[in-house]
């Protein structure tokens, strides 16, 4: 059984809590079937975005990188993201040690 958006973004931010880092909503998006984009700001004008996409080869739902540099290039590519779907989530995770748990067990 699949997850609603809302209730995966609401374990995650619980998730990253419990391991104290700081995370929030940016941008709430269709609560039942929206798509999730996580960017993780390494809080030195870098940034990484990730989104959930299926692998063909394995057939499992993976998080592949979006895009990945500065901050500013990072935040244009969620905004065109953005644009042309409006039921997008948009969480950002700061962490120094660029920690995001999308590599944990439960979080495909």
């Amino acid at each position: 059984m699949k997850l609603t958006a809302d209730i995966w973004v609401s374990a995650y931010l619980t998730r990253l809590r419990l391991t104290d880092i700081p995370a929030f909503v940016v941008r709430r998006g269709d609560g039942t079937a929206g798509a999730v984009l996580v960017k993780l700001n390494t809080l030195d004008g870098k940034a990484v975005c990730y989104q959930r996409s299926f692998d063909l080869m394995s057939g499992e739902r993976v998080w592949m990188v979006l895009s990945e540099g500065p901050e500013a290039d990072v935040d244009a590519s969620i905004a065109k993201q953005s644009s042309f779907d409006p039921d997008l989530w948009v969480i950002e995770v700061e962490d120094r040690q660029g920690r995001h748990l999308l590599d944990e067990p439960g979080l495909e």
